[in-house]
């Protein structure tokens, strides 16, 4: 993890990895300046480009789902959306990309692990999908993400992926307890980008807990938390 040397050495390294050449360079500079950086310009437009990025995403990995599936209903296909644009799909791909050494972030991020370098490369590559989006459009960020995702698709392509709520759910029956339950123990933020936090909780007591920008990213994290905890205890 290191800090970038400007926009224009960012271009030339990354225009190869990303397939783009940016028109505008201070795009691909606040894609790649992370939050913990500090108050610099940039840090806003990094969450604006993360926001917009999510979005693109979607709209790519639906596209890509007609196009590879297209006798699946809505319901199955919302399933595989959901385990292609989840947070550990991006980092896989950040990861595989190396983005983490493009990134400039400041010292409370050096080292991160788990679920914190998770989030950071994750966003990430969201903000640096979405600036692909505002420097050259559609087409460049659609090309991306097929690109880095057609071999996720078809690893997964005979098998229908749950989300983590369902996947949970049935997790229990199958050992003959209760559906678990969700609470919901605070929001904070701001109207437009508010923060919800989740407990879920199983039969037994077992708990654990998440925060999401909606009710529901929220209760899909804490139950994909609980079940990777249940697991792992029942190994």
């Amino acid at each position: 993890m290191s800090t970038v040397g400007g926009p224009n050495r960012q271009s030339r390294e990354l225009a190869q990895l990303v397939g783009h050449t940016f028109a505008d360079p201070d795009l691909l500079t606040a894609a790649l300046t992370h939050p913990s950086a500090g108050e610099k310009p940039v840090r806003q437009s990094y969450e604006r480009l993360e926001f917009l990025g999510d979005r693109v995403l979607g709209l790519s990995i639906a596209e890509l789902l007609l196009e590879r599936f297209p006798k699946e209903n809505e319901g199955d296909l919302s399933k595989r959306l959901v385990s292609l644009v989840r947070a550990e799909t991006l980092a896989n791909v950040a990861e595989r990309l190396n983005l983490v050494t493009h990134l400039e972030v400041g010292a409370s991020a050096l080292g991160e692990t788990g679920r914190a370098r998770i989030s950071m490369l994750s966003d990430a590559c969201e903000a640096l999908i979405g600036a692909l989006f505002l420097d050259g459009g559609l087409d460049p960020a659609r090309a991306f993400v097929r690109r880095h995702w057609a071999e996720i698709v078809e690893a997964g392509a005979t098998v229908l992926p749950l989300d983590p709520k369902t996947a949970l759910q049935e997790w229990l029956q199958g050992r003959g307890q209760p559906l678990p339950t969700y609470a919901v123990l605070g929001r904070e933020g701001p109207a437009h980008a508010p923060e919800f936090t989740i407990e879920v909780a199983a039969g037994d007591g077992r708990s654990a807990q998440a925060v999401g920008a909606s009710k529901r990213a929220a209760e899909q994290a804490a139950a994909e938390v609980l079940l990777n905890r249940l697991e792992a205890s029942d190994e």
